[in-house]
Order: structure tokens, then C-alpha cells, then sequence
């Protein structure tokens, strides 16, 4: 077995995958960000509601290929490395998001360009896939015993701060660039943007030291990583974060990639507006993971995640509703900043309660797949399900199912045993 990594050389190792792991979910982001202007172009229709359905979809179709690149990749970079694993989705990655900034709208190509952004969407989605799984992994097995839930907090830390970025990317053309323009050419900036990073980030990676576990395995000779060792060997952990998934993974996405688009189709304010909000309470939002994850590591890993199921089965109905109402943009700022704090007692601990629940020969298959399988069920239709109740005047239902998937999860929260008093990440 190799000796445990010094301080130094765990610092710049998560580091390392931290600065990966943000410009890839600023690739997958940047999506989001920027589907209120190039919707128009790949969805040609009179009404906006019908254009944000158009590209909610595929952002629901790359979703798809997330449990399959979190199948196939976690299986990689259990058997070859954490970071090969790292390394390959990256490059996947790069190549999504050059391809939706090269791709002529509808008015040129016709049903090629809305198929050309399906393909993007695929790729990303394959990458992504196999991204958090390896990143929670890495992260998690870098960091010590006794500062896991702090140093793992900096996957969701650099997940948002992917979020942030293209935001903050969003902002700026904003200010720089008439509407005419980002409408017509300037949305086409941030996925060339992206995609020059992620060439940044492969020779990042390929410099990252290997973590001790996958070493200890590796020479252990444990089973190879496979999805049938998964599901028969270990059941009960993989339904477990499926279903501790499903209702985080739904708030996150609903007070986060959603929101932008519900307060400027519901709330009535400016796109403008929406932006600045959403900037604004997801960069305290990203400040909060890291105290959340230095508290679990005080008291544990159970009590947050409680405190999350309790709280947004309480509240999300009220904040929806009342956003719903809100034509002042202080106010829609605040409500969604409680709901993200609700939200922090599962995003900054998601990544190492799942890694602790597997043994390391078969851990990144692990947190990848079932949390990939999650996602693509909730995570990835929550825009698509919203504006369908939309659509069809049902707007409250939305706040409903919300809410009954955090309560679903809150069960298993109150059930499961506290990862960090039985963590099966054995090295320190």
C-alpha cells in the first residue's frame, strides 16, 4: 500500500480536480445560462413557454446519456484510476461545447441544427456522467479522515462555481453587448469559451497523483468493477442513493437551473433581473458548502441531511408560491437564498456520504451510477416537468411534487446510518 499523501500534496491534488470539476459543470451550465437566447434560433415558435420547452427537452435528452457515461466511465476509472477517469470525460466534454458554438440555427439547416444540439447535449451528457462520480471519488479518497465532509464539500463548491461562472459570463456579455447582438451571435461566446478551458484542463489533469485507495485495491487484487458486482454485491447502498438523491437533487435544480427561467416566465421580472438574482444567492449559496461540510465533520453526516428533508418539505411550497407573486427582485433574492440554505444540508455532503457507502475497487461505479440514474428521473426533467404544468395552468403541482420528493428522501435520511461513523473509505 503507498503512504498516506502529506498535507501539501492533499491540497494541491484537490485543487487539482476542484479546478477540472468547475470547468466542466461551467460547460454543462452554460446551457442553462444561455437557453433564454438561443432557443429562438434551434426552436423557431411565436411563444416563449412553447421555445423553453423545445430546449428544456434536450436539456432533459442529455441527462439521458449521464447513467450510461456514469456506467461506463465509473467502471474506467475504477479499474484504470481516478484520474483517467477525469482525464477522458473532459475531453468529451471540450467536444460538446465547440459543437453547440459552431452549429447554424434553424433558419439555415433546418431540423439539422435542433439534431446537431441534441448530439452536443449527448456528449456533455456522456461526460458529465461519468464527471461526478469520479471527481466525488477522487475528492473524497484525497482528503483526510477527520476533514473528509470539509475538503469533499469542494465538489459542489466548484460544481456551482461552474454554475457562477457562466452567470457571471452571461452578466458580462449583457453589459458588453446590445440585446440585438447576444440574441443574434453573442450567446454563441460562452460555448466557445468553454470548450477552450476544457482543452486547458486536459494537461491539468493528466498531472494529478493517483488516490492511496485505488492504489490499495489495485494491489489488494478486489473484484473488478462491474455493473453486475454492483447491483448484486451492494443493492441496498445503490437504492440508498438513488433515493437520497432524488429529492436533492430536484431542490437543487429547481432553486438553481430552473429558477432563472421561473422568475422571468412567472414572476414577471426581467431577464436582466433573473440573472442578477440567481449570481448573487448562488455565489453565498457555494460559500455555505464548505461550512456544511466542516460542520458534518463535527457531528455528523445524518443531521444535515435530515435538517434538509425537514425543511424543504416544509418550505418549498410557501417559497414557490410565493415567488410566484413577487415583482420585486429584493424579495425574490431573499426567498431564493432561504431556499438554497435549506438546500446546503444535502449538496455539501452529497458527494462523500455516497462514497463512503462502497468499497473502493467498485466506488466511483458507485456514487456515479444510481446518483446518474436520479438526476436523469428528476434532476434533469425538473424544468421540463415545471413548464409542462405550466403550460397546461398547473403551475402549484410542480411546488407539490417537489416537495413529495424531498419527504421520499427525508425517509431514507432518517433511516440510513450515519456514513461518517461507518465510512468505507479505510485510508486516512
Amino acid at each position: 500500500m503507498t503512504s498516506a499523501p502529506d498535507q501539501r500534496a492533499r491540497l494541491k491534488a484537490i485543487i487539482g480536480g476542484s479546478t477540472g470539476n468547475l470547468v466542466e459543470w461551467y460547460d454543462w451550465y452554460a446551457y442553462a445560462a444561455f437557453t433564454l437566447y438561443f432557443a429562438p434560433h434551434f426552436f423557431p415558435s411565436g411563444d416563449r413557454t412553447a421555445q423553453l420547452l423545445g430546449a428544456a427537452g434536450v436539456f432533459a435528452v442529455g441527462f439521458l446519456m449521464r447513467p450510461i457515461g456514469a456506467w461506463l466511465m465509473g467502471v474506467y476509472a475504477d479499474r484504470h484510476g481516478r484520474k483517467s477517469g477525469l482525464t477522458l470525460s473532459v475531453s468529451l466534454m471540450c467536444a460538446g461545447s465547440l459543437l453547440i458554438a459552431v452549429t447554424p440555427g434553424y433558419e439555415l439547416i433546418g431540423v439539422a441544427a435542433p439534431a446537431l444540439l441534441v448530439v452536443a447535449r449527448l456528449m456533455q451528457g456522456l461526460s458529465i456522467g461519468g464527471e461526478y462520480g469520479a471527481s466525488a471519488t477522487y475528492l473524497s479518497e484525497m482528503a483526510g479522515k477527520s476533514r473528509r465532509g470539509f475538503f469533499s464539500s469542494f465538489q459542489y463548491v466548484t460544481l456551482i462555481a461552474g454554475q457562477l461562472v457562466a452567470i457571471c459570463v452571461l452578466l458580462v456579455l449583457q453589459s458588453l453587448l446590445s440585446e440585438a447582438a447576444l440574441d443574434a451571435w453573442g450567446w454563441r461566446i460562452p460555448f466557445a469559451i468553454g470548450g477552450a478551458l476544457a482543452i486547458i484542463v486536459f494537461w491539468l489533469r493528466r498531472g494529478l497523483s493517483e488516490t492511496q485507495s485505488f492504489a490499495a485495491a489495485k494491489a489488494e487484487g478486489a473484484p473488478k468493477s462491474g455493473f453486475w458486482e454492483l447491483v448484486t454485491r451492494h443493492p441496498r447502498e445503490t437504492l440508498t442513493v438513488m433515493l437520497l438523491t432524488a429529492g436533492g437533487t430536484i431542490a437543487f435544480y429547481a432553486y438553481s437551473i430552473y429558477m432563472q427561467k421561473f422568475l422571468v416566465n412567472t414572476s414577471g421580472l426581467s431577464r436582466e433581473a433573473a440573472s442578477q438574482i440567481n449570481a448573487v444567492t448562488l455565489f453565498v449559496f457555494m460559500l455555505l458548502q464548505p461550512v456544511a461540510g466542516a460542520l458534518s465533520d463535527r457531528i455528523g453526516r445524518k443531521p444535515l441531511m435530515i435538517g434538509f428533508g425537514v425543511l424543504g418539505v416544509a418550505c418549498t411550497y410557501p417559497i414557490f408560491a410565493t415567488l410566484a407573486v413577487t415583482r420585486d427582485p429584493v424579495i425574490a433574492g431573499l426567498l431564493v437564498m432561504a431556499g438554497l440554505v435549506i438546500v446546503t444540508g444535502y449538496t455539501s455532503i452529497n458527494a462523500v456520504v455516497k462514497a463512503e457507502l462502497f468499497p473502493a475497487h467498485i466506488r466511483a461505479l458507485g456514487v456515479a451510477l444510481p446518483y446518474a440514474l436520479a438526476n436523469t428521473l428528476f434532476g434533469g426533467t425538473a424544468e421540463l416537468v415545471a413548464l409542462w404544468f405550466k403550460d397546461r395552468g398547473m403551475e402549484q403541482a410542480f411546488y407539490v411534487y417537489v416537495t413529495g420528493m424531498i419527504a421520499i428522501s427525508l425517509i431514507v435520511y432518517a433511516r440510513m446510518r450515519d456514513t461518517q461513523a461507518h465510512s468505507r473509505i479505510l485510508e486516512d
